[in-house]
């Protein structure tokens, strides 16, 4: 026991600094995470003074930060109270367990520049986890550089990621030009990036070099291909990719989250019988799986088979009946989507904002002011009537059910209006001919300090259109780039040259088409010709219709318009060649169509 207490009491000794041969160091080793033993055995430690040595020290750190990070706290105070020499070894374990604060790292990072302390790669690697934001990542890349350490391969590709998660695609691209050899990590990093960030095309033209290399995809950079695919719709590309994979990696291999991606693929590309040969021999099978392959059947509007597979799923979440009640939503079928809504009641599942927006765009679908009642009856029982987002919807809603009085009652009561809201009240006002109520209101939206963005711009400029405030609308058009900081898009032009023509000015119409910096689309040269159709101006309307026909030669609305224009004036030689020309072509009139509500029922 004497022999025992004078080992326990002896001093550190720094010429076996290295030795894991201390009881205390040995307890540690063999400790397995509990909150108690370690507590125990750092006290210990504590009491022996062995906490102040570096080698003890980088140990207790390297458990309460690496092996156990659950104790990080603790690991931190002691770096910071009992560490007065750290090594650099000790300030990367504290770096890496400071990582989810920029600040903090920052602040341990210049620290370490100001000690005898060199940084290294495993510095600038626990530095770059805490980035946040592209200035702070950008500092650290001039310190790699500064420090010589731009040739290390694991390090480039940290950086590569950090400015791609950042969005400065660019830059990451720079870097991975200038790579000396471009490896498999590096390419599928790049591959991954593109993918999450939209750059669906890159992310193929990258695949294609690397196929051509004969540099191999992992399974995550396959997931991010194939999502590329199902973004663009390219089944011809997808195959290609389910191909690579099939070379590389057998069935079995190929994982849960690889089999979802190519069955998610396959249903955005509409391709439901490969999907469900996907389906079928995937090993195995998640929630997401049956969700997928309900939302493909259901998006394809194949709705007996979504339904079939909805209730063959071992479990039906949430996102399975939102899914499914989507589907109905989009078909118009507002009855199906009431009885499946009922059903979801019935069975204890928790309705959510997204199933308040699926009812809300079934009933916009039935066109009818009681089911929108019933609705919005539920909405506000349910989510009360703060939530903006979903009083834009309400207000759309009631917008296009007829009642804008309603609308207008639904934006009042929503506290927080934000700019989707304010556009959606600015809409339903222009779409109702109340051009002038819609102006003011845009008038009062900036009083409040909301900021227009483009889509509310269009909203008041539709608003003018319909008014025939032309002063108004001109003004707002001319000053959009000054006052609002907005690039007028091909909506904003349209509504423009819709204002011109409707008041009249059918020759400044026709120059603003001529001259915008993009190519005017079918609804600007369709409300051309039928304002020139309204104002009996002939030569107009065949500048119009020409360039209408020119757009969508199958489309019958151009040869009517034109038609009905020659006949008003008595050129009926003209409008009987024009009838000519649509049997010549094919193109037929589409009958018209009404329909009558009766107790709930449409005829």
């Amino acid at each position: 026991m004497a022999t025992a207490a004078a080992t326990a009491a002896r001093p550190w000794d720094p010429t076996v600094s290295l030795r894991l041969d201390h009881r205390a160091l040995v307890l540690l080793e063999r400790c397995r995470g509990g909150a108690r033993p370690f507590k125990a055995i750092l006290a210990h430690m504590l009491r022996l003074r062995l906490a102040f040595e570096t080698f003890p020290m980088s140990r207790l750190l390297y458990f309460a930060t690496v092996a156990f990070p659950q104790h990080t706290r603790e690991g931190l105070l002691l770096f910071e109270h009992f560490t007065p020499r750290p090594n650099l070894y000790i300030y990367n374990l504290a770096l890496a367990a400071l990582s989810p604060s920029q600040s903090r790292s920052v602040a341990l990072y210049k620290s370490i520049l100001t000690s005898p302390a060199t940084p290294d790669e495993r510095t600038f690697l626990a530095l770059l986890r805490s980035v946040e934001c592209p200035s702070v990542g950008k500092q650290v890349h001039a310190h790699v550089l500064v420090n010589g350490l731009h040739s290390r391969v694991y390090l480039r590709n940290s950086l590569i990621k950090m400015y791609l998660d950042a969005g400065d695609v660019g830059t990451a691209e720079v870097m991975f030009r200038c790579a000396p050899v471009l490896d498999t990590v590096s390419c599928n990093i790049m591959l991954s990036g593109y993918a999450k960030g939209g750059f669906s095309v890159k992310a193929l033209q990258l695949f294609r070099g690397m196929a051509s290399r004969g540099i191999g995809v992992d399974q995550y950079a396959a997931v991010a291909l194939l999502s590329c695919c199902g973004r663009l719709k390219n089944t011809l590309l997808g195959r290609s990719v389910h191909g690579a994979v099939l070379r590389r990696m057998g069935i079995a291999d190929r994982g849960l989250i690889l089999s979802n991606a190519l069955l998610d693929m396959y249903a955005k590309c509409g391709e439901m019988n490969t999907a469900i040969r996907v389906f079928a021999e995937a090993w195995d099978k998640d929630d997401i799986s049956w969700n997928t392959i309900i939302s493909g059947f259901a998006d394809a509007g194949m709705l007996d088979l979504a339904r079939k597979f909805f209730f063959d799923a071992p479990c039906r979440d949430l996102i399975s009946w939102n899914v499914l009640l989507a589907g109905y939503a989009r078909r118009r079928e507002f009855a199906a989507v009431v009885e499946l809504f009922n059903a979801m009641i019935a069975s204890c599942i928790r309705p959510d904002m997204v199933t308040a927006l699926t009812l809300i765009s079934a009933a916009i679908s039935k066109g009818e002011l009681n089911p929108g009642k019933s609705v919005h009856g539920w909405v506000v029982k349910e989510h009360g009537t703060q939530d903006a987002f979903l009083a834009s919807a309400l207000v759309d809603m009631y917008c296009k059910c007829g009642n804008v009085n309603l609308a207008y009652a639904v934006f009042e009561k929503a506290l927080d209006k934000d700019v989707t809201l304010w556009t959606a009240m600015i809409s339903g006002l222009a779409f109702h001919g109340l051009g002038t109520k819609a102006l003011d209101l845009f008038w009062n939206m900036q009083k409040e300090g909301v900021a227009p963005n483009g889509v509310t711009l269009v909203a008041v400029l539709s608003a003018c259109s319909h008014a025939g405030l032309l002063d108004e609308g001109c003004k707002i058009f001319d000053t959009m780039k000054q006052s609002f900081n907005i690039e007028p898009g091909i909506e904003h032009f349209g509504c423009m040259v819709d204002l011109l023509a409707r008041s009249g000015r059918l020759s400044d119409a026709v120059g603003l088409a001529r001259t915008m910096p993009m190519k005017p689309s079918r609804s600007i040269w369709g409300s051309i010709l039928s304002a020139s159709s309204a104002c009996q101006n002939t030569e107009v309307a065949e500048i119009a219709s020409e360039e209408l026909l020119r757009l969508e030669p199958t489309e019958e609305g151009g040869y009517v318009l034109l038609s009905n224009l020659y006949a008003a004036g008595g050129h009926w030689n003209y409008s009987d060649q024009v009838r000519e020309t649509m049997d010549r072509r094919g193109v037929r009139k589409a009958a018209g169509a009404s329909g009558l509500a009766i107790n709930d029922a449409t005829y």
